[in-house]
């Protein structure tokens, strides 16, 4: 409950940051919301962005269901209709009025901000509203391109195409004015993207300790059993004192990191502590290890006719 919680708080702040803040100034955006603005716009506001946005999700899906799995189709069918449900509630009087905010800066980076919030909430908690997703997710099975590179290329695929849409004036118009909006939808783009993966890697991010203290058995004791990660421990040796000493090396989340503190700081005030950030961490109680299966080149055998034998050399 508490996952769909978060779900649906993620899908709402989306909708509205994309419905209030950057569809009345017709930007294009990156996802399945830039692919329906782009039909919405081309129609002439006849067909919905909600309407396009659910129609290709589900078709996508029911095409690719064997690829994608139960697990995955199921959880996109609940966060394309909500998604769908919200946007469609409201677009119609935000896309009939004028922009809440006139400024079209501030009002792209208002929507931006709220969409990459929303974006990453609801991917933190294993939530999906399909779009560029299926199809990023089809092609990392089939064709073993990563997701974010699908993604991405995707998204500014949706954006350039925007200078296609129809436009009243000369060529000259036509670039000065598209090129400011497919500027400004490759900049919502970044935007949305840095925030929603700053969301969904805050708390999966690993911080490593290095901890040298005289108490060192003590300070690993509380460590394993009050915060319940494991501790490794070193033998080294002071170059200048000429000491034995015992080093402790501790890997956790970001949210484990102020007890591992607060139980240093209560056994030694005065203990040698070194954090620091761990790329990746692969392993029981982190993240698992997969490996893609990459094609390897077997090397070309010579046909046998064309053997050259010591003799012909």
């Amino acid at each position: 409950m508490r996952d769909y919680l978060f779900i649906v708080t993620g899908m709402v702040l989306y909708a509205l940051g994309f419905t209030i803040f950057i569809l009345p100034h017709e930007i294009v955006v990156g996802g399945m919301a830039g692919f329906s603005t782009l039909i919405f716009f081309a129609s002439g506001g006849i067909i919905p962005v909600a309407v396009t946005m659910y129609v290709v999700n589900i078709t996508m899906l029911v095409c690719w269901f064997k690829i994608l799995g139960r697990s995955f189709v199921l959880r996109t069918v609940f966060g394309a209709t909500l998604l769908s449900l919200i946007i469609g509630s409201i677009e119609s009087y935000f896309t009939s009025h004028p922009p809440i905010v006139t400024d079209k800066t501030m009002s792209m980076l208002m929507g931006s901000a709220l969409c990459g919030f929303g974006v990453g909430m609801y991917y933190a908690h294993k939530g999906s509203a399909g779009g560029t997703d299926i199809v990023a997710a089809v092609l990392e099975k089939k064709a073993n391109i990563s997701i974010g590179r699908t993604m991405m290329i995707i998204d500014v695929t949706i954006v350039t195409c925007s200078f296609f849409l129809p436009f009243d004036g000369a060529l000259d118009a036509r670039i000065q004015s598209r090129v400011q909006t497919i500027i400004y939808g490759w900049t919502s783009i970044v935007i949305y993207s840095l925030l929603a993966n700053y969301i969904v890697n805050a708390d999966r991010q690993t911080i490593q300790f290095l901890i040298l203290s005289p108490k060192w058995h003590e300070i690993a004791d509380n460590i394993t059993h009050k915060s319940g990660r494991g501790v490794t421990t070193f033998d080294g040796h002071g170059f200048w004192t000429g000491e034995n000493r015992t080093m402790l090396m501790v890997w956790c989340r970001q949210y484990d990191a102020d007890a591992i503190y607060d139980i240093i700081k209560d056994i030694d005030e005065e203990a040698y502590v070194i954090q620091s950030e761990a790329r990746s961490v692969y392993g029981n109680g982190f993240d698992p290890l997969r490996l893609k299966n990459r094609k390897i080149l077997q090397p070309k055998q010579p046909a046998k006719d064309n053997i050259t034998t010591p003799a012909q050399i």
